[in-house]
């Protein structure tokens, strides 16, 4: 069973991995590269020595990082980045679906990567849209403790209403909802942005229908690498 999973995981995150990395150099990645430059502009309209005594800093505590170098160099190192998520989603989406005794096909599994991108996209964008460099934000500790705070509270909610059929289920699902919107997720100090918001509005968007079409497209090659490895014995045999 145990190479099944690893099989299953890595295969079926890699296929769906390798197509959401090339929408991404059509869809999200133009619009960041366009927000670097306003970023860029913003920094140098800033000049001075204050500047650049921070550009020095920055040069000085980055100069024995490695950064890929733009063009085919930075598109494979995104591409590789976006494939590892995706492997790491197959594998959350097979060890979830297993403890809840599901069924695993393609119809399931990619029902299921749709509640897992409400749960880790929707929800929290509401309070924490996908954001573009040089984007205002708040403070990063307390952003992350909300999101996380909010992407498992959606996914309980969910599994309540939708798995759980208990009298009370309905009602603590629907709480644990609306609970992390009551709350309110971190403001930006200063809410200011170099980032037009057009081009802000246009990758919000963007990000967000490649975060689901991700999970979705990781949900169904989870249940088709699944259903094709149990034709094959040897892998049950030998696990």
């Amino acid at each position: 069973m145990i190479q099944r999973l690893l099989a299953v995981g890595l295969l079926a995150g890699l296929l769906a991995g390798l197509a959401v990395a090339a929408l991404q150099h059509v869809a999200t990645t133009p619009l960041i590269l366009a927000a670097e430059v306003y970023e860029t502009a913003a920094e140098q309209a800033h000049g001075g020595a204050q500047a650049q005594e921070h550009a020095a800093q920055e040069h000085a505590s980055h100069e024995n990082a490695w950064e890929p170098a733009p063009g085919l160099e930075r598109t494979a190192a995104t591409s590789v980045a976006t494939s590892v998520t995706a492997i790491g989603y197959a594998f959350v989406l097979l060890a979830l679906m297993l403890l809840s005794g599901e069924t695993i096909e393609p119809k399931r599994a990619a029902l299921w990567g749709a509640c897992a991108f409400a749960s880790t996209g929707l929800a929290t964008s509401l309070g924490l849209a996908p954001e573009l460099p040089g984007a205002a934000a708040g403070d990063l500790a307390a952003r992350q403790l909300w999101w996380i705070g909010t992407a498992a509270a959606t996914g309980a909610g969910l599994f309540a209403l939708l798995r759980v059929e208990r009298p009370l289920a309905g009602a603590f699902g629907v709480a644990l909802l609306i609970a992390p919107h009551l709350i309110g997720a971190p403001e930006p100090a200063a809410p200011a942005s170099t980032v037009p918001a057009e081009l802000a509005a246009r990758f919000t968007a963007a990000a967000l229908a490649v975060h689901a079409l991700t999970w979705i497209l990781v949900g169904a090659a989870v249940g088709f690498v699944w259903r094709y490895f149990a034709t094959k014995p040897s892998l049950e045999t030998t696990a």
